[in-house]
């Protein structure tokens, strides 16, 4: 696995991780029938929140981003993209472990939605989660937090409450 780092977002991130959320979803979307051009963008920048972001860093590049928006019941686990030439290096899976050891230091379970048929729903299953619902395009899924869990890896710059 590649060495990667967190760094917390900035309102000038929302364009890099507009872009990349164009590419990396375009496939599932396609295959939904669902892309639209702008529109896969403008959810992105109408949702960025830099306050619950973190943008994943390899080599010191811009290489990916993920979010942790509080809930009162969980987190949400959103805005997950990876740039697709690190897919399958093991980073998705290390920035995932290391936001899952800190909710489950917290006590705190994780939701998320994933598109059907999305290759990532594997990952979220290796590391835990369950399917709870599903719609035409979505499935909801939760993980519990996990108690003594393992620390949480020390990958995580700019620690912000989550």
């Amino acid at each position: 696995m590649k060495d990667w780092e967190l760094r917390p977002a900035t309102g000038a991130d929302v364009e890099p991780v507009a872009e990349l959320r164009a590419v990396v979803m375009r496939p599932d979307l396609e295959r939904l029938g669902r892309y639209d051009e702008h529109r896969v963008r403008q959810r992105l920048r109408d949702a960025f929140d830099p306050a619950h972001t973190w943008v994943i860093e390899v080599g010191g590049a811009f290489a990916g981003c993920v979010a942790l928006r509080p809930a009162p019941d969980a987190h949400w686990l959103e805005h997950f993209y990876l740039a697709p030439h690190l897919h399958g290096s093991g980073i998705g899976t290390g920035v995932l472990r290391t936001l899952l050891a800190r909710c489950d230091r917290d006590g705190l379970a994780v939701r998320l939605n994933v598109l059907r048929g999305s290759p990532a729903r594997r990952l979220y299953e290796r590391l835990g989660f369950t399917a709870e619902a599903e719609d035409p395009v979505d499935v909801f899924m939760v993980r519990g937090p996990v108690p003594d869990g393992p620390p949480a890896p020390a990958t995580l710059n700019g620690d912000r409450k989550m």
